[in-house]
C-alpha cells in the first residue's frame, strides 16, 4: 500500500511524441508545408483524482521570434477522458477519445493547424493539463475561455515543445 502511494506521488504527468523529441524540430509532415496533420501524442503519469484532460498547442513567437507580438493557438481540446493515453497521428474529430470536445484555434476553426511560421524558427508548445473536473460544454472555446474554465482545477501540467522554421 505504502509503495503504491509513493509511486503515485513520484509519477509526474508527461507528454511525448514519436514524431519529435522535446526541444527538437517538428518534421515537415506536421506543418503547412507538409500534410498539416497532428503528430501522435502519448502521455503518462496522470495524477490520481484526474477527471479530464485538456490540450492546448500554441506558438508564443508569432509573427517573428525576434519581435513576438502574440501567441498563435494551433489546437484546443478539452474533456479528454483520463483513461486515454494519447492521440493518434492525424487524429480525425470522430476518432478523438469518447467525450473529447474541441475548441477554436486562431484560424477560427476547430481541429489541428500545423506550424506555418511567416519568419524564423518558432517554438510550438503542446501543453497537457490534468483537471479535477469534467468541464461543462463550453461550445467551441478559445484558449483564453478554456484557461478561464480550468482555473483552480489543474492537478498537473506537462509540456512538449518542438520547433519549426520554413525551408
Amino acid at each position: 500500500m505504502l509503495r503504491h502511494m509513493l509511486e503515485a506521488l513520484l509519477m509526474t504527468l508527461s507528454i511525448t511524441s514519436t514524431a519529435f523529441a522535446h526541444e527538437s524540430p517538428i518534421p515537415k509532415a506536421y506543418t503547412c508545408q507538409g500534410d498539416d496533420v497532428s503528430p501522435a501524442l502519448a502521455w503518462s503519469g496522470v495524477p490520481a483524482g484526474t477527471k479530464s484532460l485538456a490540450l492546448i498547442v500554441d506558438d508564443p513567437d508569432a509573427p517573428d521570434p525576434k519581435a513576438p507580438k502574440m501567441t498563435w493557438v494551433h489546437w484546443v481540446l478539452y474533456d479528454i477522458p483520463p483513461s486515454a493515453s494519447g492521440l493518434a497521428k492525424a487524429v480525425a474529430p470522430a476518432a478523438l477519445p469518447a467525450g473529447t470536445r474541441e475548441g477554436t484555434n486562431d484560424w477560427k476553426r476547430t481541429g489541428y493547424g500545423g506550424p506555418c511560421p511567416p519568419i524564423g524558427r518558432h517554438r510550438y508548445f503542446h501543453k497537457l493539463y490534468a483537471l479535477d473536473i469534467v468541464l461543462p460544454d463550453l461550445g467551441q472555446p478559445t484558449k483564453p475561455q478554456l484557461e478561464q474554465a480550468m482555473k483552480g482545477h489543474v492537478l498537473g501540467e506537462a509540456v512538449l515543445m518542438g520547433t519549426y522554421q520554413k525551408e
